[in-house]
């Protein structure tokens, strides 16, 4: 099984497409791990189409092809044709962003009396950031452990920033330096630390 790069849904192996969100898989060429874009985020080698990573009849391909950029293109209008639509009835945040205003993001964690208001751009970390108050005594958390960022076309997202315990979203461990999308009521984990999600 993957792990469907944008709808975080798992999927059989050699699939050309998520059957929840429709999203169009590249391969890693090299590592053969799914992903989107033209390079792969682990090695840094070029994407391939399903169908140049498995070739048309579904068995794998003789050589390694690499992908064309127009195929590139297409998978990446794919993506945000796809996050739109899945996200525009379900999603408080993009009706906040239609009209004009950034919804809010708060991670919460009431049993340590976490309450955190997002700030776009902000680190989440031991020594820095302007949330360090709350994982200062924590060894677990890296002194920079995670960033949060926001965009008009995914919303909130959650970037590991190489943190020596990792980060982890609805308790799936996410890669370093990839953009993992925040949703309403997703549970975030800082090292050993859980935070409820709350967009409003």
């Amino acid at each position: 099984m993957i792990i469907c790069p944008i709808c975080r849904e798992e999927i059989d192996d050699d699939s050309r497409f998520c059957d929840q969100c429709g999203h169009a898989l590249l391969y890693c060429s090299s590592c053969g791990r799914v992903g989107v874009g033209r390079r792969c985020t682990s090695c840094g080698s070029m994407m391939l189409s399903a169908d140049e990573k498995f070739g048309k009849a579904g068995g794998l391909a003789q050589g390694s092809v690499f992908a064309s950029s127009s195929m590139v293109d297409m998978s990446s209008h794919i993506f945000k044709s796809v996050t739109a639509s899945k996200r525009q009835p379900e999603s408080p945040s993009v009706t906040s962003s239609m009209l004009g205003r950034t919804p809010t993001l708060h991670l919460v964690n009431e049993s340590l009396n976490i309450h955190i208001a997002a700030v776009n751009g902000a680190v989440i970390g031991r020594r820095q950031g302007p949330y360090s108050q709350f994982f200062e005594k924590n060894m677990y958390v890296s002194g920079v452990h995670a960033q949060l960022m926001y965009n008009n076309e995914s919303g909130w997202c959650v970037i590991d920033k190489h943190s020596s315990n990792g980060t982890k979203l609805n308790q799936r461990p996410i890669q370093p330096d990839v953009q993992m999308v925040l949703r309403n009521d997703d549970v975030l984990t800082i090292a050993n630390v859980n935070l409820q999600v709350k967009i409003n």
